[in-house]
């Protein structure tokens, strides 16, 4: 029984997350619905992790199986995929692997950005979160030091997330500025710090973890918190205390690596 990984992108703005879910539409539904029809069987496909409604995916990794050995080339079922998948999903690359890999369960780590802009911009308003204040980011990277390391994170999961444990270990937490494409190419007005996002790595993440990391944050960039509040967040353990979630279509899943692999060897 032959097994593949697929590498592919997603706009989550159309979809209730990857996983499937009984009343709303799915990126992993699409998938299985596309792939059972080009192959002509019953396919059901794994994720590298579950993302929210609204959330984008970049370079995400699954896997799935087929029964029988398929007419058609790799290339050409990617080819295929992206013929009948909604405009929202793209299939970078679809490529035999070994019979016992996991696209989740053997990920030792995945990546996270969630971009912010200040100042009204038309041409990323879909994919980024519009702060009407300012922020203090070296508040907020002090504040984020305390996320780092393995610790307990069910003040920052989401109540009924069904995990079987909250214990997560963060590798990387870090705010920095950056420059869009559309202002470097074309010049758009803008001012030094006007887009920042916010990078975090983890062996693994809870439901709604990140968001709530970023909302609260943001608590200690307008001065409403000190850093150290985050540590207090992490030490105490309850949801309720920590920041609100922050909107979802600002948030890409952006990587994830494998034992002795990362994720452009795998697509």
């Amino acid at each position: 029984m032959p097994r593949y990984s697929v590498r592919l992108s997603y706009n989550g703005s159309a979809f209730c997350g990857w996983q499937i879910q009984n009343n709303a539409v799915s990126v992993q539904e699409e998938l299985e619905k596309a792939l059972s029809t080009l192959c002509r069987e019953q396919v059901q496909v794994s994720g590298a992790g579950r993302t929210d409604t609204g959330v984008n995916a970049i370079n995400y990794i699954a896997h799935f199986d087929l029964l029988n050995t398929p007419s058609m080339t790799a290339a050409q079922l990617c080819y295929k995929l992206n013929a009948i998948l909604p405009k929202e999903i793209c299939i970078h690359e679809i490529k035999e692997t070994a019979p016992d890999f996991h696209a989740r369960f053997d990920a030792i780590s995945r990546q996270y950005h969630y971009f912010i802009h200040f100042n009204k911009d038309p041409f990323c308003s879909s994919f980024s979160y519009l702060s009407r204040t300012p922020l203090d980011i070296e508040a907020m990277n002090t504040g984020a030091r305390f996320l780092l390391g393995t610790h307990d994170f069910s003040c920052f999961e989401k109540v009924g997330g069904g995990n079987a444990t909250s214990i997560c270990t963060v590798m990387e937490a870090s705010w920095r500025t950056y420059t869009p494409a559309h202002v470097a190419v074309t010049g758009f007005p803008y001012r030094e710090g006007d887009y920042i996002v916010f990078t975090i790595k983890a062996n693994r993440f809870l439901r709604n973890m990140v968001r709530a990391i970023v909302g609260s944050l943001l608590e200690v960039g307008r001065g409403k918190r000190s850093p150290k509040w985050i540590g207090e967040l992490i030490s105490k353990g309850n949801r309720s205390d920590a920041g609100m979630s922050v909107p979802g279509n600002a948030l890409f899943f952006s990587g994830a690596a494998y034992e002795n692999k990362n994720l452009d060897e795998l697509g």
